[in-house]
């Protein structure tokens, strides 16, 4: 009798944690909290709390490594502190060293590019600084791996710390028509893949 995997995606909101099982002493919200997930679900990759955007869940441990490899791209929209330089895109694109689990790490070549205008994405519902204390800027990056906090690191990095980011794509599944909070069921392994 074969088993039956069950896979989602989900609009991950800032300010929620992307784990079910409570900590003793933290007081945080769960992805458990948006939708009767199944028993056995397990989320693919993290965003940290702060962060915000598509996160992919499965029943299946063989679908969960397939889409962290690095034949899987993982698109993000950053905000950044100033107005980003083309050399600092630059930077970003050749790699930069970054602090992993207190080891000196050097991220692999990425592609990196200044957005022209802010995207059209939800609020957030929690201010993200005032405009008096200068201008910020967007940058897509386009990463084939995943360490943690990678992205704010890189970015903190070249001079121009995230002020927002939010996850937009995993391989061909997307964040599009999605509501913050919004929970989908989909089949993964026909979908990650773009004809």
């Amino acid at each position: 009798m074969s088993v039956s995997h069950q896979d989602f995606k989900l609009y991950k909101p800032f300010g929620y944690l992307s784990q079910f099982l409570q900590e003793p002493r933290k007081n945080k919200k769960r992805l458990g909290e948006l939708f009767d997930f199944p028993a056995g679900i397990m989320t693919i990759g993290r965003l940290d709390h702060d962060s915000e955007g598509l996160l992919l869940l499965t029943t299946h441990g063989m679908t969960s490594h397939n889409v962290r490899s690095a034949d899987v791209e993982k698109e993000y929209f950053a905000q950044v502190d100033g107005d980003i330089s083309a050399e600092a895109i630059a930077e970003l694109e050749a790699g930069v060293t970054i602090k992993v689990k207190g080891e000196i790490y050097m991220t692999k070549a990425c592609r990196v590019r200044k957005l022209d205008e802010c995207p059209n994405l939800p609020a957030r519902g929690h201010k993200i600084r005032d405009e008096r204390h200068g201008p910020t800027s967007w940058v897509a990056l386009i990463l084939r791996e995943g360490k943690n906090r990678q992205v704010r690191k890189m970015t903190a990095a070249v001079g121009f710390p995230t002020l927002r980011l939010v996850r937009v794509r995993i391989g061909a599944i997307s964040i599009d028509g999605l509501h913050v909070g919004e929970v989908q069921a989909i089949k993964i392994a026909s979908e990650l893949r773009a004809d």
